[in-house]
């Protein structure tokens, strides 16, 4: 079934007060890259440009600026219609090209299957650095590939979805962007694992045929509670578990549902962060909380993304134990859409415009530009890697998170083990503890003081001594829970040993811990160095004569 063709008409209808300029720009864009695509059809057999103008309207939907429509518009007319990057510069500016190269893959006569997928992915962290637009570019892009792929040939669309499930869907987390990766989750499903998909969705039918009445009860017990609060511009809804979020906390439980008490969750969204607490109030004394479920995120946001929320569990009466969401309009835009709902930037003029952008994506991948060059020789020549990399010197401080994947990876040759650190380390479960000051550190789940250590600093892992967590000494290998304080006590006298490998979880840690033993096993082998010898002239004799 083909999809309608988006116009132009549509794509401006659902911008944000365009100006005149950002008007012209997309028409531009719109008719540049329909005439480039001439000619071009997807694995459905509809007309190529669809697919651009799609994600382009998307993008249009979000609130993102004439630029990024215009960029998404343009986005394959690089690699697959012909464009030349000076055509795209000369049309639309070097704004508009910095934008579609970063979300260009790269060309396949230089890199092949898993190599040429990494170096893309690389490139387009790389991008990301300077402008974040280019990974909401990207996402918006693999969001509309996926609601098509049944099209795509039957050998890739397993690797597609599980692409889509173990890199996009965590980038998209990430950025806090929690629909978009809910969707790419429950898209990639079915092509990863048909029954087990068609499993959870009858599980999922079952149970919230049996709770709906309640929960539609409970709802609006809820409403008049609140009103009689004196709470006034509320908004409730329910929120269904996605699929492969409850795919995968079947398998935790056994199979079995009745442990499983989110499939639907009652969410409700308040003007103020006071509000909040007085609605939460408004539950528990409607209901009672069950021990331990309760969750403030609005007081603790999650480091990873920033999602801000009160979470509750209550037993209720009408449909048992039911999940209940309170925050404000501000945390649901962000719960929803994450780095894509900051609006500050758009609204602005061109140069106030940017310097919001750099601002807004600066927090993200400044120090994982020269890492990320370094896995391969620095160009000689100017390409888009070398272009961000100058860019970025612009930028501010950087996000914990991408720093780390910056230093873990800067040393990484091989595309399959570039690929794996990035699923291990940076978008595996995560946990948050503490330092003694307070500061929260993000680690993946499993990881011990070792990986600690190195997180905060390479000399602080190198020279640690011992660890305590909540005040406790402990052993190298202990596992770190959530909400630990962990203490690292140095030594100078103190480095790392082999046996440290087995402690470590996290392929950074591994990789500072394997530098040391090997720049140490270097300096002990070591052949002292010869120095030349000294010639010493001798003297000449004089020369007897022939009368002597």
């Amino acid at each position: 079934m083909f999809s309608f063709m988006t116009t132009v008409k549509e794509i401006l209808g659902a911008m944000r007060t365009p100006t005149p300029e950002d008007r012209a720009l997309v028409e531009k864009a719109y008719e540049f890259a329909k005439k480039a695509h001439i000619g071009h059809t997807r694995y459905s057999g509809e007309p190529y440009f669809v697919h651009p103008a799609a994600v382009a309207k998307h993008l249009a939907e979000l609130g993102m600026d004439a630029e990024t429509v215009a960029a998404a518009l343009l986005h394959d007319a690089i690699e697959d219609a012909m464009a030349t990057s000076e055509e795209v510069e000369r049309e639309f500016g070097p704004e508009v090209l910095f934008l579609v190269e970063g979300v260009t893959k790269l060309g396949k006569h230089k890199y092949q299957g898993t190599e040429r997928h990494a170096e893309s992915l690389r490139r387009l962290l790389v991008a990301t650095a300077a402008d974040v637009r280019v990974l909401i570019v990207k996402l918006a892009d693999r969001y509309h590939n996926m609601t098509t792929l049944e099209h795509v040939p039957a050998e890739k669309r397993r690797r597609i979805a599980l692409e889509t499930l173990e890199i996009y869907a965590p980038l998209a987390d990430r950025l806090g962007m929690g629909r978009i990766r809910k969707e790419f989750e429950d898209m990639a499903f079915p092509f990863i694992d048909p029954d087990a998909y068609q499993h959870t969705v009858e599980v999922r039918k079952l149970a919230v045929h049996e709770t709906e009445a309640g929960l539609a009860k409970v709802q609006k017990e809820v409403r008049h509670a609140l009103a009689r609060k004196g709470i006034k511009d509320f908004k409730t809804d329910i929120r269904m578990k996605g699929l492969w979020s409850l795919h995968q906390k079947l398998k935790r439980k056994g199979d079995d549902i009745t442990q499983i008490h989110d499939i639907a969750a009652l969410r409700i969204i308040v003007p103020t962060v006071e509000d909040a607490y007085a609605a939460l109030g408004v539950i528990h004394s409607l209901w009672k909380p069950l021990p331990g479920e309760f969750k403030d995120y609005i007081a603790l946001p999650k480091a990873s993304s920033g999602y801000q929320s009160l979470h509750t569990t209550v037993m209720t009466a009408e449909a048992g134990i039911v999940e209940m969401q309170v925050r404000t309009r501000e945390m649901h835009e962000h719960a929803e859409f994450g780095i894509a709902s900051h609006g500050s930037y758009k609204t602005l003029g061109k140069n106030a415009k940017h310097a919001a952008v750099q601002r807004m994506s600066v927090p993200w991948i400044r120090e994982l530009i020269p890492n990320l060059l370094n896995v391969r020789k620095q160009p000689a020549h100017t390409t888009p890697e070398t272009k961000v990399a100058a860019k970025s010197d612009k930028s501010g401080d950087t996000p914990r998170w991408l720093t780390d994947l910056a230093e873990a990876h800067a040393k990484v040759a091989e595309s399959s083990e570039f690929v794996d650190g990035l699923k291990s380390d940076f978008f595996s479960h995560r946990i948050f503890v503490f330092t003694p000051r307070g500061d929260v550190v993000d680690l993946p789940t499993g990881s011990t003081p070792v990986d600690f250590a190195y997180m905060i600093h390479s000399d602080l892992g190198d020279h640690m001594q011992g660890a305590r967590i909540n005040n406790k000494l402990v052993s190298f290998d202990t596992e770190l829970q959530n909400g630990d304080i962990i203490e690292i006590i140095k030594s100078k006298a103190a480095h790392p040993t082999k046996k440290w490998l087995d402690y470590a979880r996290t392929s950074m840690a591994r990789r500072h811990i394997r530098n040391y033993l090997d720049a140490h096993e270097r300096s002990m082998t070591r052949e002292p160095e010869l120095k030349p010898l000294k010639t010493v002239k001798k003297k000449r004799a004089p020369k007897k004569g022939k009368d002597a």
